[in-house]
């Protein structure tokens, strides 16, 4: 268990890094002001006009980095920080958020695959850990504790899989946001470096995600399969 441990903690220190890369880059770009003066909720609005889309409402959320795009009601919901706000920071954000309704507008394949995983894994994902460990300490060399093991390694799987089939989907959404600043003109030079790079730290926290999710999939993979004969 110590390894175990031990990568926990590495994983969490990047993650840690990454996270607070990213809130000192939005700190950073929120002090860019746009030379055209929209707050990120008139961003978001004119994006899913120009994309043809009517049947999504933007909104305010509470809270800080929560935005989201709510496929269910068809909602991009934006902190009060970035529906308010007229700069760099909220501008990204804002257009990187649509860029998820224009997925979902257009069925966008990966972004498909997954919102099918979401049942399944808001369902397995807090309990596989829990699982494998019950099926080892059963006995998950042999019997009926191994394949506990081994239905916890496939709930974990699930997650695992969820967190790599994220990364197209946020990739795409913030390279179809730049696209759209940069070709409706939306934002000038410094304006654009600064939602680009913002947009960039924002993936490498899914990225981070997913190199957790399967390096502790492999982990508990060999604590059950190595353990047999």
């Amino acid at each position: 268990m110590l390894e175990y441990y031990i990568l926990l903690g590495a994983i969490a220190l990047v993650s840690w890094l990454v996270s607070n890369t990213l809130k000192k880059k939005f700190k950073k770009y929120s002090k860019v002001q746009l030379r055209n003066g929209m707050s990120g909720a008139e961003i978001a609005e004119k994006m899913l006009a120009d994309h043809g889309i009517r049947d999504v409402q933007v909104i305010s959320t509470p809270g800080r980095l929560t935005d989201h795009y709510n496929p269910k009601n068809k909602t991009v919901n934006l902190s009060e920080a970035v529906y308010n706000q007229r700069n760099a920071a909220a501008a990204a954000v804002a257009a990187h958020e649509c860029g998820h309704a224009v997925q979902h507008a257009q069925a966008y394949d990966w972004l498909k695959m997954r919102s099918a995983l979401v049942p399944v894994v808001s369902v397995t994902s807090g309990m596989s850990q829990w699982v494998v460990i019950g099926g080892i300490m059963l006995g998950a060399a042999a019997g009926f504790g191994y394949w506990v093991a081994v239905a916890g390694l496939v709930m974990m799987g699930f997650a695992t899989l969820f967190s790599f089939i994220t990364l197209p989907v946020e990739y795409d959404a913030s390279n179809r946001a730049l696209a759209w600043l940069k070709n409706k003109n939306m934002v000038s030079q410094e304006e654009y470096a600064g939602s680009e790079d913002a947009l960039k730290w924002a993936a490498r926290t899914y990225l981070v995600a997913a190199i957790g999710a399967l390096a502790s999939l492999v982990y508990w993979g060999l604590q059950v399969f190595g353990g047999r004969d």
